[in-house]
């Protein structure tokens, strides 16, 4: 379509990590096994979650809420990665590009509320273990996790609405391997100061809100633990909040390193690993950060290999 002496875009190609075909090969072969562990990780979580009764718990609530989001985190990007590895057609649609970017959007908002709410799940479990049970009832829980989700879904429905009124003119090539906002704000032909302005207030109130409630429950979980006398004490309170940490950690800091600066300052290759980071190695880990070190969960598998062994 054509707007004046612009040829507006409907469609875009997504380039992906790379154009050489044997390389392409490999990356197939390397993110289909990503993908593969990732779900069948994530979704043995969620079960083991369901069907033992200790993990009955508003920790293991939210890791199991945690375990979807990443599971449909990394549905969103890797199919059409694995697709346009092997694929000579690497176009997108408009629409198609909407609804990967919609979606993203949903899960990456969710999960920035998720993880503050797990802050305070952590702020109860660490400060106030006594009346842990009572506070963190099961209404709570479900309520906090709904309004994640709600959170997430109006917030992805206002970025999504902004980004895809903009007008998308000149090249179609897109040099990354999904939809994201900073290259579709570089093709954008209309005037974009406006729309940055919005973009800034959406994701500043919601990252920002949400480290402040997670540096707020961790600085009264550190002044509890420094109060802690013995050792042993303070080690087994820091090790309740310790995959929490990390899973903060690597989210929010590969989010951060990119989306806090300027689009004047878009780096491709160096966001593209970035992006790569929290889009698909992310899901991957939080499995692991949630079960390597945690007893239960790992005593929880091993009651339910020995249950399947026999019926073998």
């Amino acid at each position: 379509m054509e707007v004046g002496n612009r040829t507006i875009l409907t469609e875009f190609i997504l380039m992906g990590f790379s154009a050489d075909p044997q390389l392409q090969m490999i990356l197939f072969g390397v993110f289909l096994m990503i993908y593969l562990i990732t779900l069948s990780g994530n979704m043995a979580l969620i079960i083991l979650i369901r069907i033992d009764s200790r993990l009955h718990t508003p920790m293991y609530f939210f890791i199991g809420n945690l375990a979807f989001l990443d599971f449909w985190y990394t549905s969103v990007y890797t199919p059409k990665i694995l697709v346009n590895c092997v694929s000579a057609d690497k176009h997108i649609s408009l629409a198609g590009c909407g609804a990967q970017f919609f979606f993203s959007c949903v899960v990456a908002y969710t999960e920035c509320y998720l993880l503050a709410a797990m802050s305070y799940d952590r702020y109860v479990a660490v400060c106030k273990p006594l009346l842990y049970s009572g506070l963190m009832s099961n209404s709570l829980c479900t309520g906090l996790v709904a309004g994640s989700y709600i959170g997430g879904l109006l917030n992805a429905i206002a970025h999504t609405a902004n980004t895809f009124r903009l007008n998308f003119c000149g090249d179609n090539i897109i040099d990354h391997f999904f939809c994201d906002v900073l290259p579709l704000v570089k093709m954008s032909c209309t005037d974009t100061q406006a729309y940055e302005k919005v973009l800034l207030g959406l994701v500043s109130f919601t990252v920002l809100s949400s480290i402040l409630a997670i540096l707020l429950s961790y600085s009264h979980i550190l002044l509890a633990i420094l109060r802690i006398r013995s050792a042993s004490g303070r080690r087994k309170a820091f090790s309740t909040c310790a995959s929490h940490m990390i899973s903060v950690m690597l989210f929010y800091g590969s989010l951060l390193f990119i989306y806090s600066r300027p689009s004047s300052t878009y780096s491709l290759e160096r966001d593209k690993v970035a992006a790569m980071f929290y889009t698909i190695v992310n899901p991957l880990l939080n499995p692991l950060i949630y079960s390597v070190r945690n007893k239960d969960v790992k005593e929880a598998f091993r009651k339910a290999m020995q249950t399947v062994r026999p019926q073998g």
